[in-house]
């Protein structure tokens, strides 16, 4: 039952697990017509049709390729996201061309935004990026846009509508309209956290998710993500990240990158993705044998809610440094909500000592983001063992490590040709790129140098790496620029602190404007930049490994 075989104009197809080997040796006692992998393409030293002697018996070339309905091992892209990319391929060449930039279907380049994090500052500040890209006409020539943090709260908005891309001001205005309005209910908040009692594995996570990140983005987001599979066709394509806690941060060991898509949810570096809509249910030897209702997307924005930039780069993301982080974050919790709020009674008949039991339960054990293992007891190579026995994992905020999701895009099977990083974070304008940088060096992922004026203390509004042929090239954008402040950086950074919650009106629209002039006054330098990565791929007709 766990073989899959078709036959397709003389082609047989196989998805095999390791336990259904024995099988294969059978097969190949028969005749069998050519066998091409998973993928449909034929395998190096296969037999094509026209060569083929059909009155003799030729065995069969069989490639292994590890999957199930729901887990896949392998590096290649999902054929969901494929499918995707190539539409979007045509809508990113009428782009260009409206620009009136030369190219061929087979030179478009793959370009990718990333979202830094940074609290509601990052979530307005990418909303009026995304906002002005659209106004420039730029927009539709953007293949992927990845966040962390709050930038994943402007997508999880924005992608609640179908082809928001195309109806940019109607999303932004609902987004802003949403922000200003009166927080959830006591009533529905209690209620969605006692219905989040009841999972498996109910943990802080859920806790946060409810009383902090609702009372930020102004809503219970109980969408699920596989809903924008087919509804976002015309879209970039959306990537969440996360990080494993418990993958070993001090070498910065591959499997700490762990990203969350539509389609497909797994480790980007390492090659081990699972279904969606069965992330967090229970698994084992690739086999799910317990189904957990699917992660809705009020869940996934707290994976993205706590900004890292404190951490340093080769310093292990300790139990301590989570819980005094988060001490942090709570001494600030009287800014985010009225000093004077009174309680309806409903919430205590509501909130039964069950609930609150598990509650402090959950802060006394210190649990965030535990989730079944999907590759409990498989073999997969790239893996480390330890994540193999691993019955659940727990799965963090990725700006505790690196506060940009530079490696979602860096994974070389989406051969991205340009990163533009629009950087939301507090304190150091360059301190994602400088550490993206290294990790790629003590990784061996291709990355472009990165010099930069030391100790600038207000940055431009545009930088450019791209001494690297194999590396894409690099767009570094800071939020507040010496461009766009005019001198006065430290005194808006004052303004959009971190822990500065719960904007007004002005600042909502004052912080939409300073993103928005960023795309502006830059547009000219990233269409030639365009330019410049598409007369780079003229040069190269595949990428060098």
């Amino acid at each position: 039952g766990n073989m899959k075989l078709c036959r397709n104009q003389k082609k047989w197809k196989f998805k095999v697990h390791d336990y259904d080997r024995f099988i294969i040796e059978l097969l190949l006692l028969l005749p069998w017509p050519h066998l091409i992998p998973a993928d449909g393409h034929p395998h190096k030293g296969g037999v094509k049709d026209d060569q083929r002697d059909w009155g003799k018996t030729v065995l069969p070339v069989i490639v292994y390729c590890v999957c199930s309905s729901e887990v896949r091992i392998g590096h290649s892209l999902n054929e969901d996201e494929s499918q995707h990319v190539a539409k979007r391929r045509a809508t990113v060449l009428q782009c260009l061309q409206q620009h009136n930039i030369s190219c061929s279907v087979d030179k478009v380049p793959n370009i990718a935004v990333l979202g830094s994090g940074g609290g509601e500052r990052a979530m307005i500040g990418l909303l009026g990026s995304l906002s002005q890209l659209s106004e420039e006409k730029l927009l539709d020539c953007i293949m992927y846009l990845s966040g962390v943090s709050g930038s994943t709260w402007c997508m999880a908005s924005a992608y609640q509508e179908p082809d928001w891309s195309k109806q940019m001001e109607t999303v932004k205005q609902n987004i802003i309209q949403k922000l200003t309005s009166d927080q959830v209910s006591y009533h529905k908040t209690c209620c969605k956290l006692r219905k989040m009692c009841e999972k498996d594995n109910f943990s802080i996570t859920d806790i946060w998710a409810v009383l902090i990140v609702s009372s930020v983005v102004k809503e219970i987001d109980e969408q699920v993500l596989t809903e924008q599979r087919d509804q976002h066709t015309k879209n970039p394509y959306p990537i969440y990240t996360v990080i494993d806690k418990k993958s070993k941060y001090d070498t910065l060991c591959k499997d700490s990158w762990f990203e969350i898509t539509p389609h497909e949810c797994g480790y980007s570096l390492t090659g081990a993705f699972v279904d969606s809509k069965c992330l967090g249910s229970r698994f084992e030897k690739g086999a799910k044998t317990e189904e957990q209702p699917e992660l809705d997307m009020l869940y996934l924005q707290e994976k993205h809610d706590k900004e890292g930039n404190e951490v340093k780069l080769q310093e292990p993301i300790t139990d301590e440094i989570l819980s005094n982080y988060t001490l942090k974050v709570c001494d600030c919790l009287p800014h985010w909500f009225p000093k004077t709020v009174e309680v309806p009674r409903s919430v205590y008949f509501i909130l039964s000592g069950i609930v609150i039991a598990k509650c402090m339960r959950k802060v006394w054990q210190w649990d965030w983001g535990t989730h079944y293992n999907f590759l409990y007891k498989m073999t997969v190579d790239e893996v480390h063992p330890s994540i193999l026995e691993s019955k659940t994992r727990q799965y963090e905020d990725t700006g505790l490590l690196l506060n940009s999701p530079y490696f979602s895009v860096l994974r070389k099977e989406r051969n991205v040709d340009l990163i533009i990083s629009l950087d939301f974070s507090d304190g150091d304008p360059f301190e994602t790129v400088d550490k993206a940088a290294q990790m790629c060096k003590d990784l061996q992922i291709p990355f472009p140098t990165v010099e930069h004026p030391e100790n600038e203390e207000e940055p431009k509004d545009f930088y450019v790496f791209n001494d690297n042929p194999n590396a894409p090239v690099v767009i570094h954008i800071p939020l507040f620029n010496t461009v766009n402040c005019k001198g006065e950086v430290k005194m808006w950074k004052d303004i959009y602190h971190t822990f500065q919650l719960s904007y007004n009106d002005k600042m909502i629209n004052d912080l939409l404007e300073k993103a928005g002039l960023n795309i502006t006054n830059t547009k000219e330098k990233l269409l030639k930049e365009i330019e410049e990565v598409i007369k780079r791929k003229k040069h190269w007709t595949t990428k060098p490994n």
